[in-house]
């Protein structure tokens, strides 16, 4: 039994009630994003946004606040990372993650619980962002941002799933896989090009190091799926509370 009362606050939301599969796994997707950094270290912002995007979703996995301040970092960070690479959908999404990031540390203050929508909320919540994200496609490609189809992915859909995470609706985690899996093939696609030559948007190393951040969260997002619909991260993963560590 570990006595998560007699531990501060931060001590709490860092490193209790951890399961060996988490901690793993948690290990895996750190050394990946250094790793990548070392193979092309011409983008330290870049890692440093995997790194802290690494943390900032698996804490939130685990439903803690300390996410969100890992959160901020990550935000800024990508921010920049999004404006030189021309993904002006990223780089609105990101600003607006930056300004969600003290809103969500507010609300998740407030109300511990994870909760979630009918079976017909739900669906209609699924076919609002398929349209919105149509609706991105367009004015995006208007824009001439960059390969627009998934760009919009990653602004309107992250949009709807920000604002679900923000407020604790298990349903999240299914538009970030969603999110994730277009921000894997997008990223990718942007590195292939500058491996390649054919675009000088951005630079290898931010490229790559956005490819390993979302496969990272995408492997993430899917395990939180099962976490979240278990209720283990109601109460802030069980920080603060007397649990056993597995």
């Amino acid at each position: 039994m570990t006595n998560t009362q007699s531990h501060g606050w931060w001590f709490n939301q860092l490193f209790t009630n951890w399961k060996k599969f988490e901690v793993i796994y948690v290990s895996l997707l750190l050394i990946l994003q250094v790793a990548v950094y070392a193979v092309v270290p011409d983008s330290l912002i870049g890692m440093i946004s995997g790194v802290m995007g690494v943390l900032c979703l698996i804490y939130g996995m685990k439903g803690r606040k300390i996410s969100f301040i890992f959160g901020l970092v990550q935000c800024l960070a990508m921010t920049y990372i999004a404006w030189i690479s021309h993904a002006y959908g990223s780089f609105a999404m990101d600003i607006i993650y930056v300004i969600s990031q003290p809103i969500g540390w507010v609300m998740w203050g407030r109300d511990e619980a994870t909760h979630s929508f009918a079976k017909q909320t739900r669906n209609l919540i699924f076919v609002g962002a398929f349209v919105a994200w149509i609706i991105g496609w367009v004015v995006l490609a208007m824009l001439h941002g960059q390969l627009p189809y998934f760009d919009s992915i990653n602004f309107v859909v992250s949009l709807i799933a920000q604002l679900l995470y923000i407020l604790k609706f298990k349903e999240n985690w299914s538009l970030w896989i969603v999110v994730n899996i277009a921000n894997v093939i997008y990223w990718g696609t942007l590195t292939v090009q500058t491996l390649m030559g054919v675009t000088k948007i951005g630079s290898l190393g931010a490229n790559l190091s956005q490819v390993a951040l979302q496969a990272a969260l995408l492997f993430n997002a899917v395990y939180a799926t099962k976490v979240w619909a278990s209720g283990e991260a109601d109460n802030e993963g069980g920080a603060g509370t007397n649990q056993q560590t597995k």
